[in-house]
Order: C-alpha cells, then structure tokens, then sequence
C-alpha cells in the first residue's frame, strides 16, 4: 500500500512541477511573443476596448483611435493613408497589424512595462486607460516629396539623417489606404485582405525593408570599390584592363559596360574612373583580383546577412556564398545571387557621408504617457562601421564627381554639392530592369542620405537607367530637405 501511494505521489508531483513550467514558460518567457502574435484574436480584441495610442508626425496624428457607437468602443483611423501606409502598417480585428502598429504595439495599447502604473492608476480612479502616443522622426514635407516623386511607379524611397539614423521619409508603391483594413466588419475585413494580399503588386509590402529584395547593380560599386581601398590597399590611381568585353572565367558568358564599349578611352582604366563612369567589367576585374574573402567579409561589415529594428523589422539583404571566380566578378557590380533592400542601399551612402559609421535607422523619437510624461526618447546609435574615414572621404568624391560628371547627373542641384550613385540592375534575359540612386547632401555637411529603386524597368523593360528615372526621384527628395 506504502509502494502505491508512493507511485501516486511521485506522479502528482511530477504533472504539478510539469503545470508550473508550462505556466512559468507561458507567464514569463512567450507572454510577449503571443500577446504580440497576429493570430491572437483575444489581444487585439481586448485591446478595442482601450483608447489606443495616436501615432504622430510633426505632433499631429497620422493614427489615432476615435470613440465609435458598436461594441469595440473605439475606431482606428489613418490620415492620409496611403501617404504613410509603410510607416504605420495597419491594425484590424482579424489580420493583426503590421508597421508602427506592430512594433510599437505595447506601447500604443499600453501594456508596455512602463506603464504598469499608469494602468494601475486608470483602474483605481476609473478612468478610460489610454496607450501612450508614439511621436515618429518622419518629416511630413519630406515624405510627401517622396511620395510625389515616386509617383505612379513601382518601387520605394527612404531618406536618413546620416549623422544620427533618423528616418525623413519611407514611401513603398503600390501602397494602400489602412482605413480599409480597420473596420469592425469581421467578413470585409478577411475580404479586403485577401484582395489586397492575391494582388499581383503586392501592395502590403514595404518594399523599403523587405519583400522580394532586388539586385542593387551598380550601387554595390560603392562595397566593391570601399573593399579595393581599404581591404586590398589598392590606389584610387590603380589601373585595371580597359575591355570592351570580359569573358567570365570558367564560363562562355561575356560581360559588357553599359553602351557597350571600354570604359572611356585608353588600355587601362583607374578604379576612380570605373567607379565615376559606372563601368561593370573593371569593377568585374576588380572583384576577381580583390578575391572573395575580402569582397564577402566587407559586404557583411555594411550590413549584408544582418536584419535589426527600425523598430520595424529590417529583413537581411543578400550575400551569396561565391562559389567561383565568374560569381565574384558578377557579385562585384551587383548581380548574381546579391539581393538587397533600399534600407541597405541607403547604410551605404550612409557609412560614406559619415565619416564610415552607419547609424541606427530608427523611426521612433518618443514615446509619451497620456500625462506627456516621456516614456521613451530616441538615441542615436551606430549600427556597423565598415569603412575608415580616409575611405569614405575618397569615396564622397567619386560619389560627387559621378554626379557633376559621371553617371549620376541627373541628381545635380545648383549651388549643392550632392554625392551620388545609380544602378541599373539586370533581372534575366526579357526581364525589366530594377533602377536605382542613392546619396547625399550636402556632400561637405550631409543632412540627408537617401535611396530610391524602381522596380519593372519604371515601365520601361530593359531601357530605362538609374539615371533617366531613380535619380530625379532623390533629387525631388534631397531637395525637400535642403529647401526647408
């Protein structure tokens, strides 16, 4: 009898210690992560219940929650949604929210650590508890800039301040209005959802951070040659073949400059000169000389293979492993398997208008109470240092001899000294080309770095160049910065 009622309390000790780990594991480890969890009807629908916080631009609200007469007691409502649909995501009743709403989800419902006390006093006195409003570094002149410039095209723009990582402006097209997705219609909701998520143009996705990441072309010159520099120790004056073609090794394949052509006249060409003229089969010979190690180690060190929060989620762009020597010549100017985010185009132009630091890209700048008690205050932080100062001076004057001179004329601005690089990526034969720009401003005091790509060839196929379109795009945007 002893022996059995020994097994019986041996196995009830074993469910309760078994009880207290789920439970402790759920309480304290995944309580974030599954109060965070689109799927989770209960959170959001609780949260309805609450005024959510208001998401603000320049102090006026771009998301704010109004009393509504059904049983959700209060609405989301998004000014100018489209205009800021990549910023703020959306927030609904049956799809969970993406954007700011998502990231800064604790805080808007306010559930956020920080303001245990706050609910605690809302119980107590009996009043309506409130999330906390959540004040963006966005600049209203600058996103509607970008916004206007891109236009009707595919694609995105994103503008920082170098000098702290502060986000001006972060546009994706197509977009889509978030009031659509925020009413309290269960069934128009999942119905407005699925048109919008089965849209051939995927307008849910922030194509500045993520989605179906793009080859950068041309714009990669700027890790390829930052390696020659610095890792390889080679001059701005190092002379490279100058060839009006160049067999891929250990392939038939051939590749050629834009235009075709050498790279300017004469038998060698200075790597000053491949990088201002954005020729590919210099840079091609570069990558191969250079070797993979060195290419692939100072990809990672601007931030290739690495995602991080803006607080939204960056997606890593691409770096393949090269497997041979005709992979590293076309990974050198920005095709093969390299993929990348106008995010990471932009930490480029960054690193060389800060003196080689990337800075965070952050798109909060405070977080404050209902009682405007500061929760939470934006702090510039520095993400990678890829490159010395010596190397990003060198390279801020090609950028600005590619824009008076170069291949990147299209973003000139009078009186401005901007620093420029386009990219006209190939996508397979038949296929549009993706088009790029990215730079700054002013390039002896830079204010602003910015990134644009245009997807589908800017419905030009296989025509159109990063000059012809992606550049008067970030010239509209810098523009805006320099003329407030």
């Amino acid at each position: 009898m002893n022996r059995e009622l020994k097994r019986v309390t041996i196995v009830i000790l074993a469910m309760f210690a078994a009880l207290f780990v789920s439970v402790t594991t759920i309480q304290f480890f995944s309580a974030d992560a599954l109060a965070n969890d689109a799927r989770n009807a209960r959170t959001i629908n609780a949260s309805y219940s609450k005024q959510r916080g208001p998401i603000l631009v320049a102090g006026q609200p771009i998301a704010q929650s109004v009393p509504s007469n059904d049983q959700y007691k209060y609405q989301r409502t998004y000014t100018n949604g489209p205009l800021y649909s990549a910023v703020t995501g959306y927030f609904t009743l049956d799809q969970g929210t993406t954007g700011i709403e998502s990231a800064m989800n604790q805080e808007l419902s306010g559930t956020s650590d920080s303001q245990f006390l706050s609910q605690l006093n809302s119980i107590v006195t009996g009043q309506n508890p409130q999330g906390a409003s959540v004040e963006l570094t966005i600049d209203p002149k600058v996103q509607q800039a970008a916004y206007d410039a891109l236009g009707s095209l595919k694609g995105a723009v994103i503008a920082v301040d170098p000098k702290t990582g502060r986000i001006l402006a972060m546009v994706s097209k197509p977009d889509y209005d978030p009031n659509i997705l925020a009413v309290h219609d269960t069934d128009k909701v999942i119905s407005t959802y699925n048109d919008l998520l089965n849209n051939a143009n995927s307008p849910l996705i922030n194509r500045t951070l993520d989605g179906d990441l793009d080859p950068p072309g041309s714009t990669f010159k700027i890790v390829t040659s930052s390696t020659a520099l610095q890792a390889a120790g080679l001059s701005a004056d190092y002379q490279l073949p100058n060839l009006d073609g160049y067999p891929l090794p250990g392939s038939s394949s051939i590749v050629h400059n834009a235009g075709g052509g050498t790279c300017g006249p004469g038998a060698t060409v200075s790597i000053q000169t491949a990088f201002v003229l954005s020729c590919n089969i210099p840079m091609a010979e570069l990558g191969v000389q250079i070797g993979r190690q060195k290419l692939t180690d100072m990809a990672k060190a601007y931030g290739y293979t690495t995602s991080f929060d803006s607080p939204i989620p960056v997606e890593a762009s691409q770096f393949p492993n090269i497997g041979d020597d005709a992979q590293l010549a076309l990974s050198s100017f920005g095709q093969a398997s390299v993929r990348s985010s106008p995010m990471q185009i932009v930490e480029q132009s960054m690193a060389v208008a800060n003196g080689g630091v990337i800075m965070q890209p952050n798109l909060v700048d405070s977080v404050r109470a209902p009682d405007l008690t500061v929760l939470k205050q934006f702090e510039a932080k520095t993400l990678q240092t890829p490159i010395t100062s010596i190397t990003a001076s060198t390279l801020s004057s090609w950028m600005v001899e590619a824009v008076d001179s170069g291949a990147a004329t299209n973003a000139r601005i009078d009186g401005v000294k901007v620093a420029g690089k386009t990219g006209t990526a190939e996508n397979g034969a038949g296929d549009p080309y993706t088009l790029w720009f990215t730079g700054f401003a002013p390039a002896d005091n830079p204010q602003v770095a910015v990134a644009v790509v245009v997807q589908n060839g800017g419905g030009l196929g296989e025509s159109g160049t990063g000059n012809d379109v992606a550049a008067p795009i970030a010239k509209k945007v810098l523009e805006a910065v320099l003329n407030k």
